[in-house]
């Protein structure tokens, strides 16, 4: 019998292990071709990265959030409909990640995110400063997305403090899931970009999933 659960184990952690593999050759693909200028590369693997992701936080080893699975799954729903060109398919992009983040910040505070109560106030307090400082900044070129990008920024400033509660690697992939949605929002508020505006985006984007990701499963194994 317990030959048999550790052939089942190795199965699993096999199969964990290959999925990331997956994620990880397709999230290259995608950089790739943001700096190539391989449009058809960067249509295809864009949508399939958070369900390669969400598979592999299936198949690791303990249990799964329910709500992690939930922010993959959302957020893949925001990058598909963020590829088209179109107003209202960004704003329910925009809706798709709000709904990310409300699993990540659930998620966090059941995992014990907000338990340092100190902590978490110093942190909040060194978030909603930025906040108000960038928005302040962008506010003037936003237009008509000034109340949706101020209410999204709420929720995803939300979800880099509670990060923060749960060590160094959440709390690093929050902050980088801020950093890469505020040079998202420089490009709306028609700022000068960087070069490789693109690229910078979508790499502080998948390391901050692949941190969030991994920190979570660590804390749901802690937590059971």
């Amino acid at each position: 019998m317990s030959h048999l659960s550790s052939t089942i184990g190795s199965r699993l952690a096999g199969r964990a292990r290959g999925l990331l593999t997956a994620f990880g050759a397709t999230s290259a693909a995608h950089l790739g071709s943001l700096l190539t200028g391989t449009g058809a590369v960067e249509q295809v693997t864009k949508p399939a990265l958070m369900p390669l992701l969400a598979a592999h936080a299936s198949a690791a080893e303990g249990p799964t959030p329910g709500l992690l699975t939930g922010a993959l799954l959302a957020s893949a729903a925001g990058d598909t409909l963020l590829q088209v060109d179109d107003e209202a398919a960004f704003l329910a992009g925009m809706g798709a990640f709000a709904a990310a983040h409300v699993c990540y910040i659930t998620m966090f505070a059941k995992q014990g995110a907000l338990t340092d109560r100190r902590r978490i106030t110093i942190v909040a307090a060194g978030y909603a400063t930025a906040w108000l400082v960038l928005i302040t900044q962008l506010w003037p070129g936003l237009g008509d997305l000034k109340v949706p990008v101020a209410g999204y920024s709420l929720l995803l400033a939300s979800t880099a403090v509670g990060s923060a509660g749960l060590g160094w690697r959440a709390g690093l992939g929050g902050g980088l899931f801020l950093l890469s949605d505020t040079l998202i929002a420089t490009r709306l508020a028609k700022w000068k970009e960087l070069p490789g505006h693109e690229f910078w985006i979508m790499s502080t984007y998948l390391a901050a999933q692949y941190l969030l990701t991994t920190a979570a499963l660590k804390g749901e194994r802690e937590r059971g």
